[in-house]
């Protein structure tokens, strides 16, 4: 039964939004004997057992397929797992033993499992969704309801320990208000898609499991805090709050700051579909087009006709305006079907990204292909850019593959300290580089980025990250070329003030966060965002890097900014 809880909770807030409303607690895993019966004889169980797998990929696959960007992808990524032929051969094979199914199930998925935490990284991720896959399979088998996130028949707050990502993916947004977790850090799956979708989400909450369904509670993911039963003034101030972020949202001029200097803002994108919808909005074009969405659920590599369908598309929804197509961003922490690397003991430091050319060539020259071939049907000049570049040399191959192509304006992603230290070599070779700053700090500071306990570590205000954005913004300001930010830390509208200070010229992020960003650049001159980045490189840790530059906003501004 849950206990009193006290009145004010403390975690990690994603987003900028706060909403009060009931409790909707989702359901723990199912407590089901490992011999539970399932089949007369060990062949009609495998049969059971075998169709509960594939109904439960089937279903998510259909989810994937009806979603859109990072949901899209995580739904498909968490089919794949339960489509897996390694996985349910081994289920199989134990169950024809004479193993009982679930105990098989829970063995084999406990294998895995252990692989991949020990692997780290992304696939260090994909234990959630391994555990995810053994709750709806077992449950499919055994006829009996998917634990998760129960039916809600009121708009709620859901509350959990942990949401595995196709959980999050599948709620029912029309009722979802906010979400609050124990676990989970805030770059990982559940607070991205929680950010993508625009829904208020506190991670790290601990003690959120013992809040009594329907108990009413204020989520404040600015703050980052969980407030029980909350009073009048402070429904009162959320909803003055979600009134101003809708006005922010009204205002759909060009990004920059208040004294002309201009800042591109651009929308991440994964698919077609999002194209067609960031074309609706107020961003200027896309700085970040991930290409892997086509490859992640496919047993052979898409052709340059496929391909070419799929960009063409991109370019002509967008109208002409600015496209940046990323090349495969695949390897060791996206397995590919068709392009598996051998067993890699540190799948984040191995073969991904660009570093595919050096086993699969094909891939990059066929991509590239698709694109000029893209670029002929409409007459749209895409930029393309290449992912995990660590050095000139690999900048200067790669630009000269697309050139080869037709592809006229070429960059490359700066993700690793080294292409950061390099960047006036690296942009000697290509026309211009685009900062991820999600691995650029996993790199930076030699910390898992799915580790909720280290997330302070990974924090992209960490000085030493800021170190390497600076090196990388001034040698583009050297070099007379656009260097752009399309990590999570482009929507953040204080570190959106801390790049254009540092020389960044275009920030690409979730277009529902371009509406915050455009209102803080509009409210600050160039002068004063190189004061706040002079302030956060200055500051000797994360947090006080954030508390500097808060110290110089414009004060009319902090209400809606802090």
């Amino acid at each position: 039964m849950p206990t009193a809880a006290p009145l004010l909770l403390t975690g990690v807030g994603v987003g900028r939004g706060a909403v009060v409303g009931p409790v909707a607690q989702a359901q723990p895993p199912l407590d089901v004997a490992p011999d539970a019966v399932v089949g007369a004889s060990p062949a009609e169980s495998g049969e059971i057992v075998e169709a509960a797998f594939l109904a439960v990929a089937e279903k998510l696959r259909a989810q994937s397929e009806a979603a859109a960007g990072t949901v899209r992808e995580v739904l498909a990524a968490t089919a794949g797992i339960a489509a897996d032929t390694a996985l349910r051969s081994q289920v199989g094979t134990r169950i024809a033993a004479g193993e009982p199914p679930v105990a098989a199930i829970d063995a084999v998925v406990d294998g895995f499992a252990q692989m991949f935490a020990a692997a780290g990284g992304y696939l260090a991720e994909r234990v959630t969704d391994l555990h995810s896959v053994r709750e709806r399979v077992v449950a499919t088998a055994l006829g009996l309801a998917t634990p998760g996130v129960p039916e809600l028949v009121v708009p709620s707050v859901v509350v959990a320990r942990d949401l595995a990502p196709a959980d999050t993916a599948a709620l029912d947004l029309a009722k979802v208000l906010a979400i609050v977790t124990e676990l989970g850090g805030p770059t990982g799956h559940t607070a991205i898609i929680a950010g993508q979708l625009g829904i208020p989400c506190v991670v790290q909450v601990s003690g959120a499991t013992d809040l009594a369904d329907g108990l009413v509670i204020g989520v404040d993911a600015k703050a980052g805090t969980v407030q029980v039963e909350p009073g009048v003034d402070v429904q009162q101030s959320f909803v003055q709050r979600q009134q101003a972020l809708d006005a922010l949202a009204s205002d759909v001029a060009a990004g920059g700051t208040s004294d002309g200097r201009v800042v591109g803002l651009l929308a991440n994108i994964g698919t077609a579909a999002d194209a067609v919808r960031a074309a609706t909005t107020s961003v200027e074009g896309v700085g970040l087009f991930r290409t892997e969405v086509l490859f992640l659920e496919r047993s052979t590599a898409p052709t340059v006709d496929e391909q070419a369908d799929v960009y063409a598309q991109v370019l002509s929804a967008l109208g002409g305006r600015k496209v940046v197509v990323r090349t495969l961003d695949a390897g060791a922490d996206k397995p590919l079907a068709f392009a598996h690397q051998a067993s890699e003991e540190n799948p984040a430091l191995g073969v991904r990204g660009y570093r595919l050319v050096r086993t699969s060539p094909d891939l990059l020259d066929t991509q590239l292909r698709a694109l000029a071939a893209a670029q002929d049907r409409t007459g749209i000049q895409p930029w393309v850019m290449a992912p995990m570049v660590s050095t000139p040399a690999e900048a200067a191959a790669f630009a000269t593959a697309a050139r080869a192509h037709g592809l006229t304006t070429v960059g490359v992603m700066v993700e690793v300290p080294a292409a950061a230290l390099r960047a006036r070599e690296i942009l000697a070779e290509v026309d211009f580089v685009s900062l991820g700053t999600n691995d650029l700090a996993q790199y930076t500071m030699a910390t898992d980025r799915l580790r909720g306990e280290l997330a302070d570590l990974l924090d992209p205000w960490q000085p030493a990250v800021l170190d390497l954005v600076a090196a990388t913004a001034r040698a583009g300001v050297q070099a007379g070329k656009p260097v752009g930010v399309c990590g999570e830390s482009a929507g953040d509208p204080l570190m959106a003030l801390v790049l254009t200070g540092l020389g960044i010229t275009s920030l690409s992020m979730s277009p529902a966060s371009t509406a915050t960003v455009r209102y803080a650049l509009r409210q600050h001159t160039h002068a004063q965002c190189q004061e706040m980045a002079a302030a956060a490189l200055a500051a000797t840790d994360a947090s006080a890097a954030r508390a500097a530059v808060g110290d110089l906003l414009a004060p009319h501004t902090r209400d809606t900014l802090l």
